[in-house]
């Protein structure tokens, strides 16, 4: 697992992190299972590789312009994107703390956690002002990943984003079990981010690996102006095909025979704030010969990928306060890959420009 040297850990962080005035402290946080979320062998490895990454970059701290590195520890959080809790703990002292006192004292944060803490760490870079790395679900097989230029990625991300902002809506076609199925998504009063891996500003945090670009579309905040999102969008969920319906940006019913569609419908009926669409995401590192793991951090990556639940942390509408509880915050992102969802073909993706020209984007799951 632990396949970065000291050496490469100093490089990469030199070339995702930069230096920056101030620069003193950098922390390696993870969480760690209980009863009701137990320990598994990928997370073991995962706060194995933490640690071992931590006292590397400690012994090589000097050389980055640092004072020290170490690792923090946290209770998980039960779903991804969750809160963080208040409390932490720093591991070679095993001193209770808060994050709030870690985040503020730490300029680098790298999180290679079980659950996805994106989401928090967005929101909580702005306020403190640390730049951090998130890696959820990170495995050794990613570690090709991490060795990429992250400079040409970084171009070709906002080539993407400068594509997504100059229209008003995409518009993706895709096939599945001998039926066609086209989604519009509104796109317009929204963004996009470039995130290619360069996280050198203070106040960001993003993956690692990264390589997408990703945009919310628009969720009729605006009064008299509801969103133009609607269509149908398959889902090839481990082998078993079901269909979201969609309306004004919103999952109006999950048709399907199979288990896991009533699942679903349960889901997105008991948790309303579910039913919002979240992202639309790009992902690039096809193109650079990275093949899937199985680890969505790395997986959504690949390609063409929509998210459901919360947004507010990518400019969204879609908070922590719209969930029935903190437990239940979700963003949730299907990734449509071959790879991924067999059963489901990308046919097309064009963006369509406020005058109705519309410039292709994907042609059989491909960038043009």
């Amino acid at each position: 697992m632990h396949d970065l040297t000291k050496d490469e850990l100093i490089t990469l962080v030199r070339r995702v992190f930069g230096s920056q005035p101030g620069d003193r402290n950098l922390a390696v946080i993870c969480d760690l299972p209980d009863r009701e979320l137990p320990d598994n062998p990928d997370w073991r490895a995962r706060r194995e590789m933490a640690a071992d990454w931590a006292a590397k970059l400690n012994e090589g701290a000097a050389d980055l312009g640092l004072e020290a590195a170490g690792l923090v520890v946290y209770d998980n959080v039960r779903r991804n994107n969750a809160e963080l809790p208040e409390r932490c703990t720093i591991h070679h002292s095993g001193r209770e703390t808060t994050f709030d006192e870690i985040l503020s004292s730490h300029q680098i944060v790298i999180a290679p956690t079980e659950l996805s803490a994106t989401a928090p760490l967005k929101l909580l870079a702005k306020k403190h002002q640390f730049r951090a790395a998130t890696m959820p679900g990170f495995g050794a097989a990613m570690i090709p990943a991490l060795r990429l230029d992250w400079e040409e990625i970084d171009r070709r991300c906002h080539e993407l984003r400068e594509k997504v902002d100059r229209v008003s809506s995409a518009e993706i076609l895709m096939a599945a079990d001998g039926r066609e199925f086209r989604l519009t998504l509104d796109l317009r009063y929204r963004t996009g981010t470039a995130s290619g891996g360069l996280l050198n500003k203070p106040g960001i945090a993003g993956n690692l690996p990264s390589g997408e670009t990703y945009i919310v579309p628009y969720e009729g905040e605006r009064a008299g102006d509801p969103s133009r999102t609607k269509g149908e969008l398959p889902l090839d969920l481990d082998g078993e095909l079901m269909v979201y319906r969609i309306e004004e940006n919103r999952i109006t019913a999950v048709e399907g025979d199979g288990p896991l569609a009533a699942v679903e419908r349960a889901e997105v009926d008991n948790e309303p704030a579910y039913r919002n669409v979240a992202e639309l995401g790009l992902g690039i590192l096809a193109g650079y010969g990275i093949k899937p793991v199985g680890s969505l951090l790395l997986d959504e990556k690949l390609g063409l990928h929509i998210a459901f639940g919360r947004s507010d942390h990518f400019g969204g509408q879609v908070g922590p306060d719209d969930f029935s509880s903190p437990d239940k915050v979700v963003h949730i992102d299907r990734v449509y890959i071959p790879e991924v969802q067999p059963q489901v073909s990308v046919l097309s993706v064009d963006l369509v420009g406020e005058d109705g020209v519309a410039a292709p984007l994907m042609r059989d799951g491909r960038y043009v």
